[in-house]
């Protein structure tokens, strides 16, 4: 087996590029390094970025005395050997929860005011954290040292609530420290700030949006041209970085509003969208557990990509994470582009399918439902990558 310092871990344009000459297994990725399995009680995170790596190993080495702290076993210029947990993360364990167990609100307050008192940043989400045996929590992902310093848990309580689980949490900590209780809500009365004040000046060229704001709204999601904020339980705003982009999204949707994929507007601005929120999976996820493409699925796809069509879209694609599956149909998101570019197939739909291996029965089902359409498609050859993948152009 070759040596774990043989595997490069590189920035992509979206995503790490990971070449791994080594047996060692993948066991995790995120936006700054990936993580690889050494043993039954190692791991190796290798960094594309040196100064992470640092970073990270100095705020483990910092807080080696507290007991949710990983071991460091070993560290370099671009890696860090730490203990490996076979283990569920807090986001897993607390998944059919109806209320978040005291024990677990009592060891999260701990770890919040240590990390505090002992690293640069104080953020951290349920799916860092792992449960082992006898309920010990066990924190990762440390580098994040430019983080602001909040006086709140904000990350934490996002997912929480996305988990029905905030109030539980507050209701306890209330009666655990009624001081930092009182703190936070003092906290969230001079942070709730209006969106419609935000100017979005965080994200780069092809990078996802950063709102580099406390917000106490629960977020959603971000992509290239925004970010998403539930404001109630039946609307949420996005936010845009570029006013351009604003414009351009404002125009297809109220132009568009009609049609039954299009989210409702409630209110636009310079730079954000208030429309309907869409509680459900996106398509990507829901067809992740799903062991073949139904046909209904298909028609679904096909209804949305033959009315853009025939409403004047140039651009004509939906990626599976840009269709939203609710009670009411699939609606889709992300509409910035469709009028400014020009596309006659949905590439990146392809290559999504493509991934999930059901691009051939997708293909062959819209064969048999839209001739037409099947024939438009294929006329000329689907570009591909030289690894066989779709281009998307």
């Amino acid at each position: 087996m070759k040596d774990f310092q043989s595997i490069t871990v590189t920035k992509g344009e979206e995503f790490l590029e990971i070449h791994n000459p080594t047996n060692y297994s993948l066991i995790g990725n995120g936006a700054q390094g990936a993580v690889f399995k050494l043993s039954e009680n190692k791991c190796v995170k290798i960094y594309a970025d040196p100064g992470n790596a640092k970073r990270e190993a100095e705020a483990l080495k910092a807080g080696r005395h507290l007991p949710f702290m990983p071991k460091v076993f070993d560290s370099g210029s671009n890696y860090v050997v730490m203990e490996y947990f076979n283990a569920p993360t807090l986001k897993e364990y607390l998944r059919n929860c109806t209320y978040i167990p005291e024990s677990i609100v009592k060891k999260l307050l701990y770890i919040f005011k240590e990390i505090r008192k002992s690293t640069d940043h104080s953020e951290f989400t349920l799916r860092h954290i792992f449960v082992t045996k006898n309920e010990e929590l066990k924190v990762i992902d440390h580098a994040k040292s430019s983080e602001r310093n909040h006086p709140v848990p904000l990350k934490l309580l996002r997912d929480l609530n996305f988990m029905l689980l905030k109030d539980s949490f507050l209701d306890q900590v209330k009666k655990l420290e009624p001081k930092t209780y009182k703190k936070w809500m003092k906290f969230f009365e001079q942070n709730n700030l209006d969106f419609r004040t935000i100017v979005v000046t965080s994200g780069k060229s092809g990078k996802r949006v950063k709102i580099d704001y406390p917000m106490t709204q629960t977020y959603i999601g971000s992509e290239f041209h925004g970010a998403f904020y539930r404001v109630s339980e039946d609307q949420c705003v996005k936010i845009y970085q570029n006013p351009l982009h604003a414009k351009y999204e404002k125009e297809v949707l109220l132009s568009n509003k009609g049609l039954p994929f299009i989210p409702k507007v409630f209110e636009t601005g310079s730079n954000y969208i208030l429309m309907e929120n869409l509680p459900g999976p996106d398509l990507n996820t829901f067809l992740k557990q799903q062991s073949k493409l139904t046909e209904d699925i298909t028609r679904r796809l096909l209804s949305i990509l033959t009315t853009m069509k025939k409403s004047g879209y140039k651009h004509i694609d939906a990626p599976l994470r840009h269709i939203i599956v609710t009670s009411k149909g699939f609606k889709l998101v992300d509409h910035v582009f469709p009028f400014k570019l020009k596309q006659n197939r949905p590439l990146e739909l392809f290559y999504n399918l493509q991934e999930r291996q059901f691009l051939d029965s997708f293909l062959e089902q819209v064969k048999s439902i839209d001739p037409k359409t099947y024939k438009k498609w294929t006329k000329t050859p689907i570009p591909l990558n030289p690894d066989g993948t779709i281009k998307i152009q």
